[in-house]
């Protein structure tokens, strides 16, 4: 079986920010009145259509940020928080998470930890199960890549986030699609239109092996977390100090200086946590189909046609498991 985790909080600003391309949605203009659960639709469509493309049953899990401060604001004054979230965006956070519970898709919603945390233990927990063959965790976030095992955990990024990418290095993107279609194969995820990355493909993308991520993130920092990392050193000089000694707490007492202590710290915040007790058995991640609310939500987010996919999503289900 493959396992796939979401990154809801990921999911639902582009969502959110992707209808504002539009002129018009609906009767609501798109740059002046956001639509209420637009951003919420998007991702359970994404969601769905997981689902759908799964040939047997569908093990899915999806980890919210249920807000935004978490632990690590409490070891760095200027980690990220939900100042400056739009309202309109805020707003469907919670909605997002209780939709979800309706669609019948195990949600975590985390407060103390980060929505990435919680894939990270997931990603853990579920990679202990000898029949889960891949663990797929779909999110473009570089925090992620330090749970890449191998060919088995590997990270999907969307091909429309890796435009950017693309226009610096088109043939290293294609290099990770051809890679990306043999780790997974097409019919579990399609390769031509997102980038699967195992261990090689990382090691490919940030000159390091996936254990060495919060090392490397450490030393350049991460300016959307809110912390530099240390002064003078990029991402190639990073990369190579930790191929040469491995993690900072192996480097010579003259490489970093006065600044190690800080490295520790940057690397703290950037290390996710791997034991949120989020499931026991990774059957509970088996899609069963929507659950008797979630008619009720499809007519508050007036998406008639998502309940009839969901439908008959299910009833697909049912007929390959008789």
């Amino acid at each position: 079986m493959v396992v796939h985790l979401i990154d809801g909080t990921y999911e639902l600003f582009r969502h959110f920010y992707g209808l504002r391309r539009f002129t018009h949605v609906k009767g609501y203009a798109s740059r002046g009145v956001d639509r209420p659960y637009g951003a919420v639709v998007g991702v359970l469509q994404t969601v769905l259509q997981i689902i759908e493309q799964e040939k047997g049953s569908a093990y899915l899990g999806v980890a919210t940020d249920h807000v935004i401060e978490s632990f690590r604001n409490r070891l760095w004054p200027d980690y990220k928080t939900g100042a400056g979230i739009e309202p309109a965006l805020l707003a469907q956070f919670h909605p997002l998470e209780e939709a979800l519970a309706a669609m019948g898709v195990a949600v975590w919603p985390m407060i103390e930890l980060e929505a990435d945390d919680a894939l990270a233990s997931a990603a853990h927990l579920a990679s202990k199960d000898k029949k889960v063959a891949k663990v797929a965790i779909w999110t473009p976030d570089k925090d992620l890549a330090q749970c890449v095992r191998g060919t088995r955990v590997v990270t999907v990024c969307r091909a429309r986030t890796l435009r950017r990418e693309a226009a610096r290095s088109p043939s290293r993107l294609s290099r990770s699609r051809e890679a990306g279609a043999s780790v997974l194969g097409k019919s579990e995820i399609d390769g031509r239109r997102k980038t699967i990355r195992d261990a090689a493909g990382i090691r490919e993308k940030f000159g390091v092996s996936p254990q060495l991520i919060p090392d490397l993130l450490a030393l350049v920092g991460d300016a959307a977390d809110g912390y530099p990392g240390i002064p003078g050193i990029g991402g190639r000089t990073a990369a190579t100090l930790l191929n040469r000694y491995g993690a900072i707490e192996k480097f010579p007492s003259n490489v970093l200086g006065k600044q190690r202590d800080l490295a520790l710290l940057f690397k703290n915040l950037a290390t996710l946590r791997t034991d949120a007790p989020l499931f026991k058995k990774v059957e509970t991640l088996r899609w069963r189909g929507p659950t008797p609310a979630f008619a009720a939500w499809a007519k508050r987010m007036e998406a008639p046609l998502l309940l009839e996919r969901c439908q008959k999503a299910a009833d697909q289900l049912r007929l390959r498991n008789s």
